[in-house]
């Protein structure tokens, strides 16, 4: 196996796995943009592919500009949106009785692998925003354990209480055992790929009609080839060339990855938490 410099060989196929699996689970916004009332004729879909490229470029272009500021409003949209889709099968998560669990579950990404990997997580924070930055933002981050312990026995009390809640709990525990355990880019490609991807298109699948089911997983194809095409596009530009040594490519690969993401995030956010997300409640908990 090659040597990747700061990544493992696992570290590498997590990324993969990350990049191949996990972000096709936006491939489905097109369909969430229909059921939640988007007109389908020509003008208003180009209009809305126009807006939803112009938000994930506006996302990479500020991450190129200001990456600190960029990697930590990742980090808070990322709790957000990962706490709100692991506890939207149980409540509504802007209700008061999902704040806990809410907290307990976004923490994972932001606060339970930075805290329990940190000797891995620093340099690569350090790839992203630099080495003082990195040790910056992480001692703030330290700053969070002990809320998130007094967030986790909390929400250990109130699933004894609510017993909706306990089998979230003890996936959450079993989560955190893997953060701890593995890699932090190992444990957190288990987490988005098969959990929070997975639940995610099984959901949005559920609900999309059995005649626009064709349309769905064509769209879906053509957007995660595109977002391939961008991303291989990019890492070729950061690279300069296809002839850089492994370990060399490693920073652009780790760019790659989070921009990507949060470029994708935030469009995919707006649209399925704040939108779609909002119109699925009121259908189910009114």
């Amino acid at each position: 196996m090659p040597d990747w410099g700061l990544l493992s060989n696992g570290s590498v196929i997590a990324i993969a796995a990350i990049l191949l699996i996990g972000v096709p689970h936006g491939g489905l916004d097109g369909a969430v943009a229909r059921r939640v009332g988007w007109p389908s004729g020509l003008i208003p879909w180009m209009l809305f592919h126009i807006i939803y490229l112009v938000m994930a470029a506006s996302v990479a272009g500020l991450w190129w500009l200001y990456p600190l500021p960029s990697l930590i409003f990742f980090l808070i949209i990322s709790a957000l949106h990962f706490g709100s889709s692991d506890i939207r099968h149980i409540s509504p998560p802007i209700t008061k009785a999902a704040w806990l669990p809410l907290i307990a579950h976004g923490s994972l990404v932001v606060i339970a692998i930075p805290i329990l990997q940190r000797a891995a997580v620093e340099p690569l924070f350090a790839v992203l925003v630099g080495d003082e930055n990195s040790l910056w933002l992480l001692n703030h981050i330290d700053q969070l354990l002990l809320p998130w312990l007094v967030s986790l026995f909390a929400y250990a009390i109130y699933s004894l209480y609510q017993a909706r809640w306990r089998k979230s709990l003890l996936s959450l525990t079993l989560l955190i055992a893997l953060a701890y355990l593995l890699p932090p880019l190992v444990s957190f490609a288990l987490y988005f790929c098969l959990w929070h991807s997975r639940s995610h298109l099984q959901r949005i699948w559920r609900n999309i009609p059995t005649e626009q089911r064709q349309r769905s997983a064509r769209e879906a194809v053509i957007y995660s080839l595109l977002a391939y095409a961008a991303g291989a596009i990019y890492f070729l530009l950061q690279t300069n060339s296809g002839s850089a040594s492994v370990s060399a490519v490693t920073p652009a690969l780790l760019q790659l990855t989070f921009t990507g993401l949060a470029a994708l995030t935030v469009p995919h956010m707006v649209l399925v938490d704040f939108i779609h997300g909002q119109q699925e409640e009121e259908q189910q908990y009114d």
